[in-house]
């Protein structure tokens, strides 16, 4: 489930790509099966692991162009060990809301990108993102480990991206079924996941995911100006 668009972002087979707080790896690996040479960075040691299993499985299995790189990095996102503009692209998806030097990432990222490049970042929606918080507080609580520490609105991830000498470009929502879910987690308790409304709308979800109906895909579009669960913005480096 991607939830960057690869069109806006420029992504060209051979660019060098940066996700940063991979995760998953969902970014990194659709960036990599189409020929990028791809970083994946992570905090977490056992995501990076993972992370690196996968982009030599993918290279093994032949789903990547001949000659595309990828590897798995691990450390912080406000101390990157990279040179000054060393690529072309870069994804910070679901990553900002949980730093405390937020300002800090973005020059980073803004640093390692290098002149006319283009920079996705997502952020949880501020209206989703305010239910949730007036639901649980384990989700946003101070305490809590990888705790959401800020809410974004779009001018104030914009003010962010131009503080970083970043010019914003475009915007969109993406994920608004997913924005119910997250409410169901946080009325119930997010460490109730085996729940009745949970687990069923998570089996939703699951389906939704792997089998794309067309029904669903066309509701989802509807709503993500609405209930999009997250805001994605562009920009490039002048």
């Amino acid at each position: 489930m991607l939830t960057v668009d690869f069109g806006r972002l420029g992504l060209q087979a051979g660019d060098r790509l940066l996700d940063l707080g991979c995760g998953g790896g969902r970014h990194a690996f659709e960036a990599h099966r189409r020929g990028a040479h791809t970083v994946a960075y992570d905090r977490v040691a056992g995501d990076v692991k993972d992370a690196a299993a996968m982009l030599a499985a993918m290279r093994g299995a032949g789903e990547v162009p001949v000659g595309a790189m990828g590897a798995a990095v691990n450390g912080d996102a406000v101390s990157l060990p990279f040179a000054d503009a060393a690529f072309d692209r870069v994804i910070a998806a679901e990553v900002l809301e949980h730093l405390a030097a937020d300002g800090a990432a973005v020059t980073e990222l803004a640093r390692v990108l290098r002149p006319g490049g283009t920079l996705a970042v997502t952020v949880p929606r501020w209206f989703p993102e305010k239910v949730c918080w007036a639901l649980a507080e384990e989700y946003h609580a101070p305490h809590v480990v990888d705790g959401h520490v800020r809410i974004y609105t779009r001018s104030r991830l914009a003010w962010l991206l131009a503080g970083a000498g970043l010019t914003p470009t475009a915007a969109h929502h993406a994920h608004a079924l997913h924005s119910p879910y997250w409410w169901l987690k946080c009325a119930v308790g997010l460490d109730r996941p085996d729940r009745w409304p949970v687990r069923t709308y998570h089996r939703f979800l699951v389906w939704d995911i792997m089998r794309r109906p067309l029904p669903t895909r066309a509701l989802d579009r509807a709503l993500n100006p609405v209930l999009g669960k997250s805001l994605v913005m562009y920009a490039v480096k002048p």
